[in-house]
């Protein structure tokens, strides 16, 4: 798998360089109930194909039917509205009181295309500025944490991984986890000092550090944006990483484990250096409770759990698992 972006910038140039007639169109604004956030973006293609998305599937038919009809050409970009009224929200299939400007370029440079892919395949976190009187692309370095900006005259969209993740663990639930989470964008890193593990880390993409957890976590430096994962099985390496993570910015920071093992685990971490509060915050058994048994099944239950904790979405108490 690769990021949602990185998906979008492949298919366009794999259009362009074979002489197809492209059209971007990326989310600028958003009101109410809209289906996807500022920054979320597709490709067109002359047939009208598409790459990517901007709503739940209405808005890109639209898209679609002007660009077979030739109705999204123009020498610079200009914006798109939806859903201004109730027929048309209806007609859209917005929510209601949803509504969205899109910015449409009917004419994306390969080169500058290429630049951006090269700068997201490298990891890195791009900002893409668009000015519209002009047509001129800039792109830059953006800082974790950046949205979309738009002042009227110039939007400023951020591609590339917004969201970390470090996994403890090389087995098959940190593969699978890796895997489903690069496909969110997030920027992934697995620990696992363990041979007989490390050895048969099969994404050769993703890093593997060999180093002791711990000490990879302080040099990762978690922040607000990121989220932490131990998967190991082996308390040894766990709480090792779980005394510095729970003192940490993360947003999230789960552990794999039966509910019995939990508490164990937690009252082991209370014989060190951390507040009630700081083990509150561990999410112990790891991962929503969709009865999940084998490792695919618990990566899902986990990624979930952390998109509800990044999307500020209230959990259910969780009851007793195996995992």
């Amino acid at each position: 798998m690769v990021g949602a972006d990185q998906e979008v910038l492949a298919t366009t140039l794999a259009w362009l360089a074979a002489g197809r007639r492209v059209v971007l169109a990326t989310v600028v604004k958003t009101w109410g109930a809209a289906p996807r956030p500022p920054g979320a973006w597709l490709a067109l293609r002359d047939d009208g194909a598409c790459a990517g998305s901007v709503s739940g599937g209405c808005i890109e038919d639209d898209l679609a039917d002007r660009m077979r009809e030739g109705r999204l050409e123009a020498d610079l970009p200009y914006l798109l509205d939806y859903g201004v009224d109730a027929l048309e929200a209806a007609r859209f299939g917005l929510p209601c009181g949803g509504q969205l400007t899109v910015l449409i370029e009917s004419r994306p440079d390969a080169q500058l295309m290429k630049e951006l892919r090269d700068a997201l395949d490298a990891g890195r976190l791009v900002a893409r500025s668009v000015e519209m009187k002009t047509g001129r692309i800039a792109l830059k370095d953006a800082r974790r944490g950046a949205g979309l900006i738009f002042d009227g005259e110039r939007i400023t969209t951020v591609y590339g991984p917004r969201w970390r993740l470090f996994i403890v663990g090389a087995g098959q639930i940190g593969r699978y986890l890796a895997e489903m989470a690069r496909a969110l964008d997030y920027a992934i890193t697995v620990c696992d000092p363990r041979e007989e593990t490390a050895d048969a880390w099969p994404l050769v993409d993703i890093p593997l550090l060999r180093e002791m957890p711990d000490d990879a976590l302080l040099a990762w430096k978690p922040d607000p944006h990121s989220a932490v994962v131990a998967l190991s099985h082996d308390p040894k390496l766990d709480d090792m990483l779980l005394l510095e993570a729970l003192k940490s910015d993360a947003f999230y920071i789960g552990a794999l484990g039966s509910s019995r093992s939990q508490i164990k685990r937690r009252e082991r971490l209370a014989l060190f250096d951390l507040s009630e509060t700081q083990i509150a915050r561990l999410h112990g058994p790891v991962g929503l409770n969709i009865g999940s048994r084998l490792p695919a099944e618990i990566a899902v239950s986990v990624l979930a759990e952390i998109t509800a904790v990044k999307n500020g979405v209230a959990l259910p108490i969780r009851v007793n698992s195996e995992h």
